[in-house]
């Protein structure tokens, strides 16, 4: 009497079980593979549908933030024109028994989803890539960027495009992403894309001069730099100050290396220096460059992949250079207008 084995292999059927065996494997595997397949793709959708009820959450949370300082900088308004026994506004007038009664809970502007609420707590972290196509002065000009900034990393474009960037130092922790861009082989402009929901800073650079271009250059400090905002006091300067102070991480106090943002008429100079203390007590600075001029135009609430869609926070508009006067970032009170 032959075993089970043999009756198989007398048979010849042994290698049709076998082959049995291999098509039930490989469809099983198929449908394993499927089903991983189907599994991926569900997860790429929620976190697709996640990161778009986040940011819908953001840009309701901001135009919250908007409403609540306009409530305070009427009861400003109201509070002191109380205090200094002048008429109130006829604009307020309306409103103005009801704001002077809660002025006592008021004082504090809302925050209520400020992006940098966590800056200071844990070093920032940069990407900085260029426009596509690059030419040999943006190359050198986006090394000397990357010397600028603490724990930047420059990455080469390629033919990758924003979307794919933006996603990709979104997924690897990346706090604010820099675009630097060109006309005609010369810098002039330079994005910051705070990260993971924005906001966009756009600026336009001037009178850009290398580090090869500056007579004795220091060499650059590997230290963390302190930093010096002159003449930004305005709301809208205090806006720009967060997008470029959060850029770099805390310094020691024993750090000889000075970053220096100082605004004359909207323009926003750029200075690189390192320090040191010569005989007599004095101090003596070095520039270490690169140099050049920021003009802010735009801040768009959302990130680069999304701007067409990001709401605006603030345009500059052609009709805000008519008076000059009008200095929007230095002037203490609030001088942004919107278009008719």
């Amino acid at each position: 009497m032959h075993s089970i084995f043999e009756h198989w292999t007398v048979g010849g059927s042994f290698d049709r079980a076998r082959s049995c065996g291999r098509v039930v494997l490989h469809a099983s595997l198929e449908r394993i593979v499927g089903l991983e397949l189907q599994f991926s793709n569900f997860l790429l959708h929620e976190m697709i549908r996640r990161e778009n009820r986040l940011r819908r959450e953001y840009i309701y949370r901001k135009s919250l933030e908007e409403k609540q300082r306009a409530v305070e900088e009427k009861r400003e308004k109201i509070k002191d024109a109380l205090e200094n026994n002048r008429k109130i506004d006829s604009s307020l007038r309306k409103d103005a028994i009801e704001l002077a009664n809660g002025a006592e809970w008021g004082g504090q502007i809302m925050s209520i989803d400020d992006e940098y609420r966590w800056a200071g707590t844990k070093d920032p972290k940069i990407v900085i890539t260029t426009s596509r196509d690059p030419s040999s002065k943006l190359k050198i000009f986006v090394k000397e960027m990357k010397l600028i900034f603490p724990n930047a990393q420059r990455l080469n474009r390629g033919h990758y495009d924003v979307k794919q960037l933006v996603q990709a130092c979104r997924a690897n922790d990346v706090t604010d992403f820099i675009l630097l861009t060109e006309t005609r082989g010369n810098p002039d402009g330079m994005v910051v894309c705070h990260l993971p929901f924005g906001p966009t800073a756009y600026f336009t650079l001037a009178n850009v001069v290398m580090r090869h271009d500056i007579p004795d250059r220091e060499a650059v400090s590997e230290q963390y730099p302190h930093l010096i905002f002159h003449n930004l006091g305005s709301r809208l300067g205090q806006r720009f100050t967060s997008i470029l102070k959060y850029l770099f991480p805390v310094p020691k106090e024993s750090s000889k290396r000075v970053i220096t943002f100082a605004n004359t008429d909207d323009f926003i100079s750029f200075r690189h220096h390192t320090y040191s203390t010569v005989e007599g007590g004095e101090i003596e600075l070095k520039e270490v460059g690169p140099r050049f001029e920021l003009r802010p135009y735009a801040i768009k609430l959302g990130t680069l992949e999304n701007i067409a869609a990001a709401e605006d926070e603030w345009v500059l508009r052609s009709f805000m250079n008519t008076s000059r006067k009008r200095q929007l970032l230095s002037n203490k009170e609030d001088e942004s207008e919107e278009e008719d």
